[in-house]
């Protein structure tokens, strides 16, 4: 299985990758000061990810934030104006980041049918290894800002592009968009809450006639299926070996 851990320029304990400004090439010579500044960023985002994924932006003050990163109140300051300006960094750094990536990956593919399987495989094997990132998605996926960028915002865009090509057919495609988008959702749910207990095989299935296995495969095979695939061909799609190995990293 590749490892999914896509784009990780900088350390990201539980997340993704970084924003832009994390994710540029650091200088040769960075000095002290701005090496100590983007660590506390980082530090800051970190410990964001980990609690928004828990109790949301609104359940989270600055204070928890600044306590989780030890770093002192003011100096959140200078690196956020508000909490709202950590949150939107956030989902540019677990997100938006993630998603520059899966372009990259899939970019010499011209079926729009394994373009969006291969996405929603890599997303959900991300959230498998991930779990705090993947409790994040779930929280905020469906977010009116994270359904206007990233994940939610390639999606529809890849929808789009099979539909111009008539890859897709499916009768009404912004519940289409929208069923694809649960499926995923749903998918990483089960990852998040019974992955563990199969992986270590400590006792049965957690509700009748549910199976773990290839979880990943099948639901981007149902997902081309709601876009109008038929079964078959969806499953064929969806089954094929991930050979797109992130840069940098080696197959598990």
């Amino acid at each position: 299985m590749p490892n999914t851990s896509i784009g990780r320029p900088d350390r990201l304990s539980a997340g993704e990758s970084s924003a832009a400004s994390a994710t540029a090439a650091l200088p040769d010579h960075e000095s002290r000061g701005a090496r100590r500044k983007r660590e506390t960023r980082v530090r800051l985002l970190e410990a964001a990810l980990n609690l928004m994924a828990e109790k949301g932006m609104e359940g989270v003050t600055i204070n928890e934030i600044t306590e989780a990163a030890d770093v002192g109140f003011g100096s959140f300051y200078n690196h956020f104006e508000s909490k709202a300006a950590i949150y939107a960094a956030l989902l540019d750094w677990v997100f938006e980041a993630f998603a520059d990536s899966l372009d990259q990956h899939v970019g010499d593919l011209s079926d729009p049918a394994q373009v969006v399987a291969v996405c929603i495989r890599l997303t959900l094997l991300r959230a498998r290894r991930e779990p705090v990132w993947g409790r994040f998605l779930l929280r905020e996926g469906f977010s009116t800002m994270a359904l206007s960028r990233g994940l939610g915002q390639r999606l529809w865009r890849d929808i789009q592009k099979g539909l111009d090509a008539k890859r897709f057919t499916p009768n009404d495609p912004l519940l289409s968009f929208l069923s694809a988008g649960g499926t995923v959702m749903a998918a990483i749910a089960a990852e998040l809450k019974w992955g563990n207990v199969f992986e270590q095989k400590e006792r049965g299935s957690p509700m009748p006639g549910f199976c773990h296995e290839k979880l990943p495969d099948r639901a981007a095979a149902a997902v081309l299926q709601i876009l109008g695939l038929e079964r078959s061909e969806a499953e064929d799609i969806a089954s094929q070996p991930l050979s797109i190995i992130p840069l940098g990293e080696n197959a598990d």
